[in-house]
């Protein structure tokens, strides 16, 4: 595996960037949640260090849960549309207010389907909070209620978001320039 450095095009949100953001987004957040407990659902695996450090940056009661849902095949640069929900929740959301936490939306497709399935559960509210948002990219509208960033269509990583399963553990979000990654030499 190649070090990042290699293939990086640019970054375009810095670790400074990315924790005011997260600050700003746990203050809305824990704002519009006052006085209700929260079951924050995170999408895995991406999720899970924007998870980590919104969650601490809200200040009302919370619980946490894990989803895992796949449809992006293995190397794949874009959504096949075919969602398989890999790992399911543990607990009941029926009369609760649940956050969905993702990295990324990009087609809208993946979040959809989760939102669809999630309704059938009868939360007490369900919304959306996202990382990062490519909405030229939508073929499919989804209710994204907290929003870290709106990003051009070019392919991001760090921060939670792979390279082939490399790279997640990155504290920025760059772009890739996919000709030096893709070349073996």
């Amino acid at each position: 595996m190649k070090p990042y450095q290699d293939f990086l095009d640019e970054i375009i949100i810095t670790e400074e960037q990315l924790q005011k953001r997260i600050r700003e987004l746990g203050a809305e957040i824990s704002k519009d949640y006052a006085g209700k407990e929260l079951l924050v659902v995170c999408i895995l695996r991406g999720g899970v260090m924007f998870l980590t450090d919104l969650i601490r940056q809200i200040n009302v009661p919370l619980a946490i849960e894990f989803m895992a849902v796949a449809s992006y095949g293995s190397g794949a640069r874009a959504s096949s549309g075919d969602v398989r929900i890999t790992l399911d929740l543990n607990t009941s959301i029926k009369d609760r207010h649940v956050l969905i936490v993702e990295d990324i939306i990009d087609s809208g497709h993946t979040l959809a389907a989760v939102i669809e399935l999630l309704q059938t559960r009868d939360p007490a509210s369900l919304y959306v909070c996202t990382l990062l948002d490519k909405v030229s990219r939508r073929e499919v509208e989804v209710p994204v209620r907290y929003r870290g960033f709106a990003i051009e269509d070019k392919f991001v990583f760090g921060y939670g978001l792979d390279m082939d399963d490399y790279y997640r553990n990155l504290p920025f979000i760059g772009t890739v320039n996919l000709k030096k990654y893709e070349d073996p030499t």
